[in-house]
C-alpha cells in the first residue's frame, strides 16, 4: 500500500499530461514562448553577451607603463588601430578575402551549372560526394597536407619541373607581394589553400540557386528567338547571382577570420586572425585585439547589406 501511495498510477499521470497539453493548446503564445526561451536565452547570454563584452573591451586601453588594461572608456585603442601597420593588416586580409571569393565564384560556377542543368541524378550524387568529401576530414589535416604538396620538394614543384615549367614557379615566387621562398611560404600558396578549403561553400549555394531557375523562363527566352548565350546572360546569370552572393558570404567571412592558414603559409606579414591571436596572447593587449575583431564585423555588416539587396539570403 505504501508503494502505491509513493508512485502515482499511470492513469493519473496520463491525465495530468492531457491536462497540461490542453492547457498549452489553449495558450499558443505561452507554448511559443516556452519553445523559444532556451535558444533565445542561449543566444542572448552566450552569444550576444560575449559579443558585448568583446565590444566593451575594445573601448579600454593598455597602459604602456604598467602593461595593465585600464578599464576606462577611451577611443585611444581605435586610434592605434588606424596606424599604418594595423591598417595594412586589415587591407591585406580584406584583399585576400575578396580575391579568394572572386576566384571561388569563377571556379564554382561552371561546375554548379553543369550539376544543375545537365548532370544525371547519379552523376550529381557523385559530384555532391566529391565536393563534400574534403569536409569529412579534419581542417588541420587538410591544411598541413597542402603544406607538403606546396613545399619545395612537393608534388607541385616536381610536376612543373618535369613539364619544363620550373621557371614559371620561380617567376611567381620572385614577384613582390605574392612570392616567397617557396609556394608553401608565400601569399600565392596561401591563396591556393584558401581557395581549396572554402570552394565547397561556394559551389553548393550556386547549385541551389541554379536549380531554382524555372525552365519555363529559359524556354520562353528560346521561343522568343534568344540565342543560348543571350539566354544565359539575360536570364540565367541574373537569377544565379543570389547564389554567388550567398557563397561569397561564406568564403569572404571565413577567410577574414582564419588564422591557421596565414600562420602556416604566411610570412611576417600578419592577417587579422593572426594579429588577434598575437595581441591577446603574447602581448596581452586585449583591447587592441578586441578592436581588431570589430574590423571584420564592420566589413561583413557592409558586405551583408549588399548581399541582401542581391537576394543572397534566399539562396542560403
Amino acid at each position: 500500500m505504501a508503494e502505491k501511495a509513493a508512485y502515482p498510477a499511470p492513469a493519473a499521470t496520463a491525465s495530468r499530461g492531457r491536462r497540461l497539453a490542453t492547457y498549452l493548446y489553449r495558450r499558443p503564445r505561452l507554448t511559443l514562448a516556452l519553445l523559444l526561451a532556451p535558444p533565445l536565452i542561449w543566444l542572448g547570454a552566450a552569444y550576444l553577451g560575449a559579443l558585448l563584452a568583446l565590444l566593451m573591451q575594445s573601448f579600454f586601453h593598455l597602459d604602456d607603463f604598467t602593461g595593465q588594461v585600464v578599464r576606462r572608456f577611451t577611443l585611444a585603442t581605435y586610434r592605434d588601430l588606424l596606424t599604418r601597420a594595423n591598417f595594412d593588416i586589415a587591407v591585406r586580409t580584406a584583399t585576400m578575402a575578396a580575391l579568394v571569393s572572386i576566384a571561388a565564384a569563377l571556379l564554382a560556377f561552371p561546375l554548379a551549372y553543369y550539376m544543375a542543368r545537365y548532370a544525371t541524378p547519379r552523376i550529381k550524387t557523385l559530384l555532391y560526394l566529391a565536393i563534400t568529401m574534403p569536409l569529412w576530414s579534419s581542417y588541420l589535416v587538410r591544411v598541413y597536407a597542402w603544406k607538403l604538396i606546396l613545399a619545395k620538394e612537393g608534388i607541385v614543384t616536381w610536376v612543373f619541373e618535369r613539364l619544363g615549367l620550373g621557371g614559371l614557379i620561380d617567376l611567381l615566387l620572385s614577384t613582390p607581394a605574392i612570392g616567397g621562398p617557396s609556394l608553401s611560404v608565400s601569399a600565392i600558396g596561401m591563396f591556393l589553400v584558401f581557395l581549396y578549403v572554402w570552394l565547397p561553400y561556394m559551389i553548393l549555394p550556386i547549385v541551389a540557386a541554379l536549380e531554382r531557375v524555372p525552365r519555363s523562363l529559359l524556354e520562353a527566352s528560346s521561343d522568343l528567338g534568344a540565342r543560348p548565350g543571350a539566354t544565359f546572360r539575360n536570364v540565367m546569370l541574373p537569377l544565379a547571382l543570389p547564389g554567388v552572393a550567398a557563397g561569397s558570404i561564406f568564403t569572404f567571412s571565413l577567410t577574414l577570420g582564419d588564422f591557421i592558414i596565414p600562420g602556416t603559409f604566411g610570412n611576417s606579414s600578419l592577417f587579422i586572425g593572426q594579429a588577434v591571436l598575437t595581441l591577446q596572447g603574447s602581448s596581452g593587449n586585449i583591447p587592441l585585439a578586441a578592436a581588431f575583431t570589430v574590423v571584420p564585423m564592420l566589413i561583413m555588416a557592409v558586405y551583408l547589406l549588399g548581399a541582401r539587396k542581391l537576394g543572397a539570403f534566399e539562396a542560403l
